[in-house]
């Protein structure tokens, strides 16, 4: 039986920690009531809004023509097959990313967490559901703990807190920090404050320690606990055996300059419709070749994470002509590309229509070329999804992960409304799509935000989380990409990126990735 679960810091006081909780381990009894609802965040959150008669006419027209499907009605691909959706349950936020160990996927919502067992593809099932709101909950987990993001400002760091002004100093904004030891009883051991929040983050696993990398952005000088100039990530350690202890180790400056905001992008009016960097949305690590490659709002950067606690800058790019918000990256197996993602429109717009074009609210192919410091990032191309979608709907590049097939390079991505779409960038200037996924508008007639939020590819099995439809899973059926169901993790944050082909420890202690027996690198 599925339970709605609030959970509390202990009792001894730690680090980081802001204002001690109120409640202690309550089980919620009575679901009448509903969870707390989170509050949204400018950024990932698709908004609801007025569109003209216009293009309320003209979305109806393309339902009533076959160029889009009609409102929720599924569409895909010859080679996708939709085995299951499961709808929101007790958590009524926005549904946002995805985190995979063993047969359970952990996803995350702007209420909490949900945690599904896998096993059976074709019928997840419900382990349990943590109400613990704070937007946006990005979710991952490792060994035997479960991180989460808290991006919006609480009165304090327990799961029981409301929203809170920044402006007021006892406020709090950053990790939590869960033991998942028994899945179906999440226990939630840590908190760490850390400037600006955690917008995002990303794991770089050691033997016995987690390093955090948090991703944060938007400082304003009211603001106590996010001050400009912002310029860097903090990094938290957190020790595997005393998550207790977890704490900020540093505050790396990525962006150094001599200006009130450092070095990064001045966005307008220097560069119009560009965001200004003040910090980043995400970063995708590849701890086992020691890279790192970091959407960072007016930036895309490249850097060695060797010494995890002191990350070194390679190569630094922006694109002023068509990137508007630097959102996301992913590297290809070989670690000589990085697709980069730029969410235009902030995830709430319809951008995937002819008048925005093929080129913004896209993907930006680049590779890396040089060796060692010398490695540059140099573009290549743009992907979008070749489909037009109603401007009713929010559609836009947000977060995707590798297929993995040897000696190919081909990748699984979320559009929100613009569903999922599976595309080859092994020609780096020559990508194209080889599947989809989507569901028509939710409204014909006003812009309502939807769609897939993360769509990930894990053992075999493509794993969506839509904000507002549930939790789907497709099974892709394609002789270009059928081998790499032969692949298996053990453990998958798509943001601590494998290495697929080479058998290294990721998570501390034992992990096996298997391809027919096979362990041998890359082609």
């Amino acid at each position: 039986m599925t339970s709605l679960r609030t959970t509390s810091t202990p009792r001894a006081r730690i680090r980081g920690l802001g204002v001690a909780t109120a409640a202690a381990g309550l089980l919620i009894g009575m679901l009448a009531a509903g969870p707390a609802a989170a509050t949204p965040d400018p950024g990932d959150v698709a908004i609801q809004g007025t569109v003209s008669a216009e293009q309320a006419a003209d979305a109806r027209a393309a339902i009533a023509n076959g160029e889009i499907p009609g409102v929720d009605e599924i569409v895909h691909s010859a080679n996708i097959e939709h085995l299951a959706n499961i709808p929101k349950d007790a958590l009524k936020g926005t549904n946002s990313d995805l985190a995979f160990q063993g047969r359970y996927a952990f996803a995350g919502n702007y209420d909490g967490f949900r945690i599904f067992d896998i096993s059976d593809p074709r019928a997840p099932k419900t382990v349990t559901q943590v109400l613990c709101p704070g937007s946006q909950n990005d979710v991952s987990v490792s060994g035997n703990l479960l991180f989460l993001s808290t991006d919006s400002s609480r009165s304090d760091n327990s799961c029981a807190s409301v929203p809170q002004p920044a402006s007021v100093k006892s406020s709090w904004e950053g990790m939590k920090i869960f033991d998942i030891s028994d899945v179906a009883n999440p226990k939630y051991v840590a908190a760490v404050e850390t400037n600006c929040g955690s917008h995002t983050h990303t794991l770089v696993p050691k033997r016995k320690d987690v390093y955090i990398y948090v991703s944060s952005y938007s400082p304003n000088a009211a603001f106590p606990d996010c001050q400009p100039p912002h310029d860097g990530i903090s990094v938290i350690k957190v020790p595997r055996d005393a998550p207790e202890q977890a704490k900020v180790v540093g505050f790396p400056v990525l962006f150094p300059g001599s200006g009130p905001d450092g070095g990064g992008n001045p966005g307008a009016p220097t560069n119009p419709g560009v965001s200004k960097t003040t910090g980043c949305h995400d970063l995708t690590v590849l701890p086992g070749k020691d890279l790192a490659a970091g959407a960072c709002m007016g930036d895309g950067i490249l850097f060695d994470i060797k010494d995890p606690e002191h990350p070194r800058v390679l190569d630094q790019v922006q694109d002023n002509v068509n990137f508007a918000f630097w959102h996301s990256a992913t590297f290809n197996q070989k670690a000589d590309k990085v697709v980069f993602t730029d969410e235009l429109g902030g995830g709430g717009a319809a951008t995937c229509n002819a008048a925005v074009g093929p080129n913004r609210g896209a993907d930006g192919i680049y590779d890396i070329v040089g060796k060692g410091d010398k490695r540059k990032l140099v573009f290549r191309s743009y992907f979008k999804i070749p489909r037009h979608q109603a401007d009713t709907e929010n559609c836009v590049a947000h977060n995707g992960s590798l297929i993995p097939v040897r000696g190919k390079d081909i990748m699984v991505q979320a559009w929100y409304q613009g569903g999922v779409s599976v595309w080859d960038f092994t020609d780096s200037r020559r990508p194209k799509e080889i599947a989809y996924f989507e569901r028509g508008p939710i409204s014909a007639t006003t812009l309502v935000g939807g769609g897939s939020w993360s769509a990930y590819y894990y053992n075999g099995h493509i794993y969506s989380n839509d904000l507002v439809k549930g939790f789907d899973v497709l099974k892709l059926s394609d002789k270009r990409t059928d081998k790499a169901a032969r692949i298996r993790m053990d453990e998958l944050n798509v943001q601590t990126q494998p290495d697929y082909f080479d058998d290294f420890d990721r998570t501390g202690g034992s992990s096996s990735v298997a391809e027919d027996g096979d362990q041998g690198a890359d082609d």
